[in-house]
């Protein structure tokens, strides 16, 4: 048979960093290319706890299908939770489980944009969502990121001269792939300018809970007051990624098509682990299982940090992270980062280019991605040695 590909998979192209993953499978390069959380955050024996004594008492609960919304135990604990921490209103919003942040993303796609429309995102962002936005025909506009968020000027500009725009996407706090925390005066400002535009806003926020450094922002869902952010938040980064859990609040005006949407995808999430969470979260030191993932995070952030300081090149600049697991370095304006990370790969260091993560694929950026949560100790300091050398070669 000949097979005629749909017009929304037709142009996409697969990520490119599991492409350049494939050049790092190599088990002697280094890789600061991935986004895995450390594996020594994962509560492997709680997990396993709280699995096996369901699995002998009560298996039928978790291995039986569940709710589209989710299992109502863990929706009410994130409700409460989310209430306390963030001061979400849960009157006028709902919760629902779904399958990783990702699902997030193609939720609200799904109902918010057509064919056509615009979806305006930070520039540089996490490829992801940018993909789950292309295959549903959706036009992105790059708003470029500065060292405190987005440029405003750009985005209100974008605002005013583009048509059909339906949504913003912006990763607030410690953005991947920059870093970047955006300011609570560019929170505030981007808020304002979507009310006046009256678009809707994906706030996705998987590495909220990561904060090892600085002062706490409000997430723009607690500035929310007409009810347009959708807020994704993930248990990939504070359980584990495998978890395949996240969950998406939003205006119960939307209730309707949101459970429509979901169950048209995979009708419900993994009820076990749905499970796991809840005991998890209820019944076991969920904070202090929180401050052990910050503490090994500012451990290797700092590392990396003082390295990159120590080996690389002066006209190389770079992001200082307050939470998450990524940063970014930019080599001098003009130089393209793409052959310089090639370049890496073959000296075994793997790093990301910029234009992995662009809204535009075919533009020349001189950024590229570091990840400091998966390697060890060790090898950040030769990796970044080695990309040291690399960056005084190219400057």
């Amino acid at each position: 048979m000949s097979f005629i590909i749909s017009d929304r998979m037709t142009g996409v192209e697969g990520s490119m960093i599991r492409e350049l993953f494939k050049l790092g499978a190599d088990p002697s390069v280094i890789s600061f290319g991935g986004g895995n959380p450390s594996a020594e955050t994962f509560p492997v024996k709680e997990i396993e706890e709280i699995a096996s004594k369901v699995l002998k008492e009560n298996p039928v609960s978790v291995l039986q299908y569940g709710l589209t919304e989710g299992y109502t135990p863990l929706r009410e604990t994130l409700k409460a939770y989310l209430s306390k921490k963030e001061g979400f209103d849960f009157e006028k919003n709902e919760l629902f489980i779904v399958s990783g942040g990702q699902q997030c993303a193609d939720i609200a796609t799904k109902v918010l944009v057509n064919d056509g429309d615009v979806v305006l995102t930070e520039d540089p962002a996490f490829i992801g969502c940018l993909n789950t936005f292309r295959t549903y025909n959706a036009k992105l506009v790059g708003i470029p990121m500065e060292s405190d968020g987005m440029d405003i000027n750009a985005l209100e500009e974008a605002l005013k001269t583009n048509k059909n725009v339906k949504m913003l996407y912006t990763i607030p706090s410690f953005q991947n792939p920059t870093g970047i925390t955006t300011s609570l005066e560019k929170r505030k400002k981007v808020y304002e300018l979507c009310s006046k535009y009256d678009i809707a806003i994906f706030e996705d926020n998987p590495y909220g809970e990561l904060r090892f450094a600085g002062e706490n922002v409000p997430t723009l869902k607690s500035m929310d007051k007409d009810g347009r952010v959708l807020y994704a938040g993930s248990f990939s980064k504070v359980m584990a990624p495998a978890v395949r859990l996240g969950y998406l609040v939003f205006n119960k005006e939307i209730l309707s098509p949101v459970t429509v949407a979901k169950q048209a995808t995979d009708v419900h999430s993994n009820v076990l682990f749905q499970y796991i969470c809840n005991e998890y979260m209820t019944k076991y030191d969920f904070e202090g299982h929180l401050e052990k993932c910050r503490s090994v995070y500012k451990a290797k952030a700092d590392l990396m940090l003082s390295e990159i300081k120590k080996n690389f090149n002066p006209k190389v600049t770079y992001s200082v992270p307050e939470g998450g697991l990524f940063m970014m370095a930019f080599l001098p304006d003009g130089k393209d980062a793409y052959p310089f990370v090639r370049e890496g790969i073959e000296r075994k260091v793997l790093t990301v280019p910029g234009v992995a993560f662009s809204a535009d694929p075919s533009k020349k950026l001189n950024g590229f991605r570091l990840n400091y949560s998966t390697p060890s100790d060790e090898q950040i300091v030769k990796g970044i040695e080695i990309l040291g050398k690399l960056t005084n070669e190219w400057c």
